[in-house]
């Protein structure tokens, strides 16, 4: 049942995002989430957030999202982050795609300062 409710989930993102999850997927991102800004925020209406386990993998999966997005015509307005890689923000306007270092995401909590938004899980893909 579970999986079910997860498909169900996820069949409600806009194509963009779950473009940018499978690109993130491909890339072994690992603890995906999707927060749903929706009711929560005015300047966004949903966070992808993924993990690397270093920084090398961080940029690999930000790299991967800019180029699948770039492929279907979809560009980012604004990039943050990439020269360190700790934490790679790419801005969407309707989403914005999060890429941490493990560290990095432990220490700021987005989920936790947005804990009012709906989590969406994410099922693995394997």
């Amino acid at each position: 049942m579970a999986k079910t409710d997860k498909r169900r989930k996820t069949a409600r993102l806009p194509g963009q995002i779950d473009r940018a999850i499978a690109a993130a997927e491909d890339k072994k991102a690992v603890d995906l989430v999707v927060l749903d800004l929706r009711k929560a925020s005015g300047f966004t209406d949903f966070f992808v957030i993924a993990s690397g386990t270093n920084t090398r993998q961080v940029r690999a999966i930000a790299d991967a999202v800019m180029e699948s997005l770039a492929a279907a015509g979809t560009k980012p307005a604004h990039v943050e982050g990439y020269d360190r890689s700790e934490w790679i923000l790419i801005d969407y306007f309707d989403f914005i795609v999060h890429v941490f270092a493990p560290e990095t995401r432990a220490f700021y909590g987005l989920e936790r300062l947005w804990g009012n938004a709906e989590r969406i899980e994410l099922a693995a893909s394997h």
